[in-house]
């Protein structure tokens, strides 16, 4: 009797804590009168994006990392579009893109979407800055595509294996991952986001609200988790060696999420790669200092050899 009492409590609490927790996705609506952007739809996907600068100059292309959104390069992009054209977007199951209605979010569907994008958009060659995830999207795109690409820059890119992350199988994603469709607690979403900062103190309230805004976008969330599911590394050694574009790895010392030591496995590999150490920054130095971490990419894109 007193086992059965404790069990149903248990499963009130537990209920209870369901419905505390329980966030429903935020109307379209408003959040595209919330997070400005234009659209243009690239094999079936309705992609936000924004392209400023002169259209006559010299493209980039910003690739932002998982679960964040076009809005993470800001500050850079408006410092770029005095002397380049600056294309961002939000990739495929992320922010006001939202899901991609193919179910498919795999590398080589990213790789074609941009393709599909650069195509629209008439621009033939780009420079391509990608971070984290969207990193691993823009070396693989510089390998299958070296025509298209002038110049690689890698921010804490991800692609080597690493503690449940094994090549050439899905990984292990935790069954607590499951609920990530229906919920989204504030205070956890924002530790998760100091983890990618060296100093937690400089993630502001603003930016943790508009993560959870974007999270918050009609299927978002159930996208993610099916990214997770669907993502299998491959071995990124003979992939890297057919980059022809000059590259610079630009990486935080102190990059909690990924290691700046995975550095030297890229140069390793690279035939034209550079790495530039930022001192005391973080996972996404573009968002913690975008003033201290934007000089070193100024100069790599402005350096005319090849």
């Amino acid at each position: 009797m007193i086992f059965a009492w404790v069990v149903g409590l248990a499963a009130v609490a537990i209920g209870i804590l369901a419905v505390s927790l329980y966030a429903p996705d935020k109307p379209r609506a408003a959040l595209e009168a919330s997070y400005a952007g234009n659209y243009r739809t690239v094999d079936g996907v309705r992609l936000r994006l924004r392209d400023t600068g002169p259209s006559d100059a010299p493209a980039i292309i910003l690739l932002h990392g998982f679960g964040a959104s076009l809005d993470t390069w800001e500050p850079w992009a408006k410092a770029l579009s005095a002397r380049y054209r600056v294309i961002r977007f939000d990739l495929p199951g992320f922010g006001l893109t939202g899901a991609d209605p193919t179910g498919d979010y795999s590398d080589q569907r990213e790789i074609n979407i941009l393709t599909g994008l650069m195509d629209q958009l008439r621009v033939d060659r780009a420079a391509l800055v990608g971070n984290s995830l969207g990193g691993r999207i823009a070396w693989k795109f510089a390998a299958a595509h070296p025509a298209r690409v002038t110049r690689l820059v890698l921010i804490s890119p991800d692609g080597f294996a690493s503690p449940g992350f094994d090549y050439d199988k899905p990984p292990n994603v935790p069954l607590m991952m499951q609920a990530l469709p229906y919920v989204a607690p504030r205070a956890m979403l924002r530790s998760n986001l100091a983890a990618a900062y060296a100093n937690a103190a400089a993630l502001r309230e603003t930016t943790v609200t508009r993560y959870r805004d974007l999270m918050l976008a009609p299927g978002v969330r159930r996208a993610m988790l099916e990214r997770m599911g669907q993502t299998i590394l491959l071995n990124p050694a003979p992939i890297l060696a057919r980059i022809e574009a000059p590259t610079l790895l630009l990486w935080g010392e102190r990059d909690g999420m990924i290691p700046i030591s995975n550095a030297a496995d890229y140069l390793r590999h690279l035939a034209d790669g550079e790495l530039v150490r930022l001192p005391d920054l973080g996972h996404v130095p573009f968002e913690e200092d975008p003033v201290t971490s934007l000089p070193p990419l100024e100069r790599f894109l402005s350096d005319k050899t090849p």
